[in-house]
């Protein structure tokens, strides 16, 4: 007899995470060292955007266009996490300089970019490395994932999840 393995995400990284699956829990702090738990937020929709880097153009164009469409994610009741590698005080700097109205979680152990399969080589003039691809998931208020976004445009991110929960709602 045979027996094979069980298959777990936290095992096998080749794995990808699907429209439908549960959204992997985690508990990471924000930027005022306050703690989240995605459990925390069930009953809500939540668009949980992966980012690279707090204060880089791209990021900060992504951050302000959420911020600047914020009231209207809050009037449907959805709830807006951003996550990076960066710590809880650059987390703080960052939000305090363009006056941002959501938590931005620090995800210092990588733990929660991996979980999302977020974290890989990225390519950026001839060179590779490892990093966070711009990514998003919104998920339902039932804990799974509703759609995925993957090679996010910062400057119309924003409008096209609004645009998409609104369909679904």
């Amino acid at each position: 007899m045979i027996f094979a393995p069980c298959l777990r995400r936290d095992i096998i990284s080749s794995m990808k995470l699907t429209i439908g699956d549960k959204a992997p829990d985690f508990t990471l702090p924000d930027q005022e060292g306050k703690s989240h738990k995605l459990a925390g937020y069930k009953g809500q929709w939540v668009l949980l955007y992966f980012y690279p880097k707090d204060d880089t153009p791209g990021c900060t164009k992504e951050a302000c266009m959420l911020r600047d469409n914020y009231s209207s994610f809050k009037k449907i009741k959805a709830v807006v996490l951003g996550v990076s590698i960066d710590t809880v005080e650059k987390h703080e700097r960052f939000a305090q300089k363009y006056d941002l109205p959501f938590p931005l979680l620090a995800d210092i152990e990588k733990e929660v970019v991996q979980a999302y399969e977020v974290w890989g080589k990225k390519k950026f003039m001839g060179r590779e490395y490892m990093g966070i691809r711009r990514w998003s998931f919104l998920i339902d208020p039932k804990g799974k994932i509703a759609k995925i976004y993957e090679d996010v445009k910062p400057a119309l991110h924003a409008a096209e999840v609004l645009a998409d929960l609104e369909a679904m709602i």
